[in-house]
């Protein structure tokens, strides 16, 4: 029996559907009932205490920052006895020194390995639906913000994210292993905008964004914390230094198959993103 968290974000609904294909047993954790949700649901959140009894394995979705709901996860496993923990961290733990982005992650993993309980650690690049994030200044004026110029990354699309995760978890093999996953191209902002333009037959501008000051600035008009400010800020400088972007073979060595490029998950939710 597998638990599921974040069942209802995009890696998570993609996970479900996944792991019905597969005709796998397993539970969903929700904080409310979700009747579009296709999956058993145990209606928690991960602020206090849990009762994982029955539960074999679990993925662990933990949005934001802290330890806190990965310690009550944690404490709950221990308790019922769960084999593995296949955690969803991100690429951000590799970098050397690791940058506040990823060190929220790295603490998180740290405090999963120490557990002793098996764990998977599945580090992916930035997801393919962050360009949902550009929606308001393509409705409000046909352009989008580039606060990295030369940088570049190779977006992943969570449908790959959720393949690797339920291999992971109905497979044998994988326990203490950390897998960096990517999509199959690296892009800049611009190069990007250029295919979802095509995508939806729609001229999009791109406006560049000087400095990651300003870009913090426009994404927090009223100000965000300090710390969190400093992180994006670092991310932003380290993100438009790297003019390769990182790339791996994980994806199609784990599921046997190509992960979904750009320009076709573009045309799949063309409809969304006009």
């Amino acid at each position: 029996m597998l638990l599921i968290t974040g069942a209802t974000g995009h890696v998570g609904r993609a996970l479900v559907q996944e792991l019905n294909r597969r005709g796998a047993g397993f539970r969903a954790l929700v904080r409310s009932p979700r009747p579009e949700l296709p999956a058993e649901q145990v209606v928690r959140d991960l602020d206090g205490p849990l009762d994982l009894s029955g539960v074999d394995k679990v993925f662990l979705l933990v949005p934001g920052t802290g330890l806190e709901h990965t310690a009550n996860v944690v404490a709950a496993a221990r308790r019922a006895g769960v084999r593995q923990i296949v955690y969803l961290s991100s690429y951000a733990v590799l970098g050397d020194p690791v940058p506040a982005m990823g060190r929220w992650h790295h603490e998180r993993e740290r405090l999963i390995a120490d557990s002793g309980i098996a764990a998977t650690f599945l580090r992916p690049t930035g997801f393919m639906t962050n360009a949902f994030d550009w929606l308001p200044t393509i409705r409000a004026g046909g352009y989008v913000l580039d606060p990295i110029g030369p940088g570049r990354m190779a977006p992943i699309d969570p449908a790959d994210i959720a393949a690797v995760a339920a291999t992971v978890l109905v497979e044998d093999g994988h326990e203490k292993q950390a897998y960096t996953l990517t999509g199959p191209e690296a892009f800049t902002v611009a190069e990007q905008v250029a295919i979802l333009s095509t995508a939806i037959g729609r001229a999009l501008d791109v406006r560049p964004i000087a400095t990651p000051e300003e870009a913090v600035r426009f994404r927090y008009p009223e100000g965000a914390p300090a710390e969190l400010a400093a992180a994006l800020i670092e991310g932003l400088t380290l993100m438009r230094a790297d003019t390769i972007g990182l790339r791996t073979d994980v994806v199609r060595r784990l599921t046997g198959r190509s992960p979904n490029t750009f320009s076709v998950w573009c045309k799949e939710n063309a409809g969304q993103l006009s």
